[in-house]
């Protein structure tokens, strides 16, 4: 019982120093908060899964600070006690513990499942508790007074969708790769069945192509071309219509060649 909780506590720690290392590995990175990073929530997620929410939460809590002392110039915008502790609670705090619940669906359904289920329901959590932060403490510094909701909506939505998919989508390869089920990790059995074919990855391809050409229609706009700075009213000059039509088409299309991809596995 001893040898398992030293194992616990130091294969935690280890997927919390990846999930560090992998958070300074960003594809984007807003000027006042917020990145896409390449899959970093997930080892805290594996945490969750694989040793429970206590541990989940306390890893969640612990990368929360660790993030919290790499962005403080996100801090020091701030010179209010009050407004300095809320974007603490709210961007760091809550918005990493929440990540400690990802393991909630364990004993309900498979692995795969689980683990993607997990990573949606905590990512929506976290993108709440920086919708709360941008339309309360942020309102009037990065986002405008006058619907500071909408603005927060969109604003966090932009790397949080992006972030949401490739922590989901890296949960379901990592799953069909690895048993996360037992004492320790093993391979898992291979089983023609789950694994992608030729025209799933096109189809994913498809999607990752879209949601990269959705996020530069949108970021295009967000920054003064003469200054440089950045401006989040630009929202309002975004081709709304060519990122719906980007958005329905890559989606559609992405979904019928997975779908292609496996009735191709079941015949």
């Amino acid at each position: 019982m001893k040898n398992q909780k030293v194992v616990r506590l130091v294969e935690s720690a280890l997927l919390l120093a990846l999930a560090t290392v992998l958070s300074l590995i960003k594809v984007l990175d807003l000027p006042y908060g917020g990145s896409v990073t390449a899959c970093s929530m997930l080892p805290i997620l594996l945490i969750a899964y694989r040793h429970g929410t206590v541990y989940g939460l306390f890893s969640g809590f612990a990368y929360g600070l660790i993030q919290m002392l790499l962005g403080f110039k996100n801090v020091l915008y701030f010179t209010t006690p009050l407004s300095i502790a809320a974007v603490i609670v709210l961007d760091y705090v809550l918005a990493f513990v929440v990540l400690g619940l990802g393991g909630l669906f364990r004993k309900k359904y498979s692995q795969e499942k689980a683990l993607v289920l997990g990573a949606l329901l905590t990512c929506v959590l976290r993108y709440l508790c920086h919708v709360v932060s941008g339309c309360t403490v942020w309102a009037g510094l990065s986002i405008p007074d006058n619907a500071a909701l909408v603005y927060s909506l969109a604003y966090n939505a932009t790397y949080m969708l992006p972030e949401t998919l490739v922590t989901m989508l890296g949960a379901s390869y990592l799953s069909r790769a690895v048993d996360l089920r037992g004492e320790r990790p093993t391979r898992a059995k291979a089983d023609g069945n789950a694994r992608f074919s030729v025209l799933s990855l096109i189809g994913q391809l498809v999607a990752a192509a879209a949601l990269v050409t959705d996020i530069v229609l949108v970021f295009s706009q967000l920054q003064n071309g003469e200054t440089g700075d950045f401006m989040i009213t630009g929202l309002a000059n975004v081709n709304w219509i060519a990122f719906a039509a980007v958005t329905v088409v890559g989606a559609g299309l992405a979904v019928v060649l997975m779908l292609l991809g496996r009735r191709k596995k079941a015949a």
